[in-house]
Order: C-alpha cells, then structure tokens, then sequence
C-alpha cells in the first residue's frame, strides 16, 4: 500500500477509536467518524480491528453511519483482518448496494477459501443494480472458477468496464483467450475509465502478448508501467517474457512521447494555443497527449513562453500540468528552462514524483555537460524510475559511469537497464 499521503489528518489511534465509537446520534460532525474510519487503516493493531467491527455492527438508520460502516469494511479489507470476515459477511445481503460493494472488495483483500462466502459473492451477479465490476473481479482475484457461467452473460455488457472485466475473467479460468483481443481493443476507447479498467482486466487474465499495445495506451504511465511491470514480473518467472523484451518497453513508457502511443482523439479543426494549455489539465490523458504532440508539431515557437506562463499560474501546484510541462520543455530544446528543470529533479514532494523523472530526461534533451553532475546524484534516487529515467538521460549526455554502478542496483528493471547499456557501450 502507497503510505506516502497517509494519516493527513495527523489522528492518533486512541483519537480515532474515540471517534469511531462516538454514537451516531451524539457525534458533533458525523464525518469525524467517517475521517476515522479511514485513517485506522494505518493502525494495524488488534484495537483497530475491533472498532472497525463495532462501527460496522452500528445499524444506526442515517446516510452519515451507512458512509462510515462502508468506510469501515473497506478499512478492515486493507488491514486484510481475518478476524473482520464474520463481520462483513452478512454487509453481502445488505440492503444499500455501496455497503455491498464494500463488502465484496474487503473481502477480495482479507482472501477466503470459505465456498459459502465465495459462493454468495457469485451470487450478486444474479442481483439486480451491483456494482458487478468489483464482483467480477473479486471472483478472479479468489480463484472462484465455479462462478465462470454467470459471468459469462457479462461479457457482452454495455458497461465496457464491466464487459472488460469478464471476458478476461472467462478467458482466464478457461485458459481460452480466443476472446482476449476484445479487452485489449479497450485500450484505445474513447472513455479513458474503460482505459484504465482494461489494464487490470488484462493483469488478471496474464495476458502477456498484450504488453506492447498496453504501453501505446493514452493514459497516464503510472497506469502502464504498472501493468507492464506486473505482468512482465510474473511472466519473467514464468518464463513466458523475455526480460530484454521488457526494457525497451519500459523505456519507451517512461519517455512517454505521443508519437509513441496509439491516440483516440482528434482535433475538428487547428486549436488555439490557449486551448492548448488548459489540455494539459485534463484528467483524461488522451486528449493531453493530444495537445502536446500539437504543441511540438504546431506551436513550437510560441510554447515555451505559453508553458512558463501556465507554470506561474497554476502548473507549479497541479502535479499532472506540471509534469507535462517538464517534459514539453525539453522535446521543445528550450534552453532557459534549464534552471526550472534542476529545481524539478531536486523536487521530492511526493506528488511530483513523475516531473522529476520527466525533469530527468528533459536535462539529456538540452544537451548541458552540467547536467551530467546531478543526474549521476538523482541516479542513486530511491524511486526506481528516476534511477531509470536518469541513466537514460545520462546516456543521451554520453555519460556511462553510473550505469557500471548500478548493474546490481535493487530494482530489476534499473539492473536490466543498467546490464544492458554497459554491455552495448562494450561494443
């Protein structure tokens, strides 16, 4: 679990029991309950677990206590408390569908082999209004291949996440993939949830043949380098994935260029800069991916002033805009960006853990020998893609001498990455 944002509201445990236990009825701020519920999750102790179970046991009637006990399976699913399943078992015949959906996920995360709970879990894709999605996925995620026939109905869902998720679901626990190519098709729809939600289907499904085409998916490649990881990860010690096929991938992902991707949208006619700049805000990455091959192919003299402009306003606080501008910055060969590309790398906020890896590879483009000191230090990062995205930027720069130090580095893709390019700068 990611614990980078974790407990933001600086709750001690005894606070949050204390809160959680509160009556709802005397409960100055009902969500005080709700904020507790969610920060026991980094409290994995035994006096956690079991006021979590009392919240859920509280059936007091309001819309405040039902957001709360959802709250608190799901708090109890990612503590993978077994001692919860009693507890939220009964929440799968609950009479509010988010409780249920609740119900489904945590129990997904506890794990059970208990055929009675499987077997009612399948039974929710019989129920009119669920989330079937999350059943679908819970199904696979425990290996309840009895549930294959009622799903199969699902596959043909006007849901493209839900159809998604069964058709992987049936191809899996079939072993006949002959279907899997409509999953994989999701990866260039117009709805980038579809987009997202293909991409778990296909780590579910092992599908290993469709890592090159997940990589060419415009949307964000913290989505892709994750799917592609995990497959090849699994695929690696299957021996169904070759590893020097990995690395290419994986840097092809991290260099993250639209030329390199498969875009779903398109422009009805030339879009104005302005235009331009506020794409590079958008949640759906596909139309981001858009406007910066536009910015490079068509607005390349008027960029860099557009993009600093942006930055002052709003980009320096808004991790997507200002990682895309890291990137433009150095595609666009701009030069004076030099300085807020430095502060980029050196930038270790949490949130902005993508610019500096997009920081990194924008210094190689510019081309400074000054650069190659602070790459050599961002290259013994703890983040693996900066590590990554440091030597490549190296690399451009012609330098090699920390890759020789990194060919036994902790992450398997910066040692591939390291192995390989020593061995081509032997050649």
């Amino acid at each position: 679990m990611d614990k980078r944002f974790a407990n933001i509201f600086g709750l001690t445990e005894e606070q949050c029991i204390a809160l959680l236990d509160t009556p709802p009825d005397q409960a100055a701020d009902e969500s005080e309950r709700y904020i507790a519920a969610s920060q026991l999750a980094n409290y994995p102790s035994d006096a956690s677990i079991d006021a979590l179970i009392r919240a859920v046991n509280t059936t007091y009637d309001s819309l405040d206590n039902r957001i709360t006990r959802r709250k608190s399976v799901e708090t109890l699913g990612k503590l993978k408390a077994e001692r919860g399943l009693d507890t939220i078992y009964p929440c799968l015949s609950d009479e509010d569908r988010y409780t249920v959906e609740s119900a489904v996920w945590a129990i997904g995360e506890i794990g059970t082999e208990n055929a009675e709970i499987l077997e009612e879990i399948a039974h929710l894709l019989e129920k009119p209004d669920q989330t079937y999605r999350v059943i679908i996925h819970t199904l696979v995620k425990l290996n309840y291949a009895a549930a294959v026939d009622r799903v199969r109905p699902f596959m043909d869902a006007e849901d493209e996440p839900t159809a998604s998720a069964a058709i992987a679901t049936v191809c899996r626990f079939t072993r006949d993939f002959s279907q899997i190519n409509r999953v994989v098709a999701f990866l260039q729809s117009d709805s980038v949830n579809a987009r997202r939600a293909c991409l778990e289907d296909l780590i579910n499904a092992q599908y290993y043949p469709a890592i090159p085409a997940i990589a060419r998916c415009p949307i964000s490649l913290m989505f892709r380098l994750r799917a592609v990881r995990t497959l090849a990860e699994s695929g690696i010690a299957s021996g169904e994935v070759n590893l020097d096929e990995v690395v290419p991938v994986i840097e092809q992902i991290l260099w993250d260029h639209p030329n390199d991707l498969e875009l779903v949208h398109e422009y009805d006619q030339p879009p104005s800069l302005e235009f331009l700049v506020q794409e590079l805000y958008q949640t759906d990455f596909g139309r981001t991916y858009l406007a910066i091959q536009t910015f490079i192919e068509q607005q390349a003299d008027a960029a860099p002033a557009a993009l600093f402009a942006t930055y002052e306003a709003e980009a320096h606080n808004d991790y997507g805009a200002h990682y895309h501008v890291m990137k433009l910055m150095g595609w666009l060969k701009h030069e004076p960006a030099y300085d807020l590309l430095l502060e980029a790398l050196d930038n270790t906020s949490p949130q902005f853990m993508k610019s500096r890896t997009a920081a990194a590879l924008s210094l190689g483009e510019l081309g400074h020998p000054q650069a190659i000191a602070p790459l050599q230090a961002s290259a013994h990062s703890k983040i693996w893609m900066l590590q990554y995205a440091s030597l490549m930027a190296l690399e451009k720069l012609g330098d090699y001498s920390q890759h020789k130090l990194l060919v036994d580095a902790n992450d398997w893709a910066v040692r591939a990455k390291a192995n390989r390019s020593v061995k081509m700068a032997e050649v």
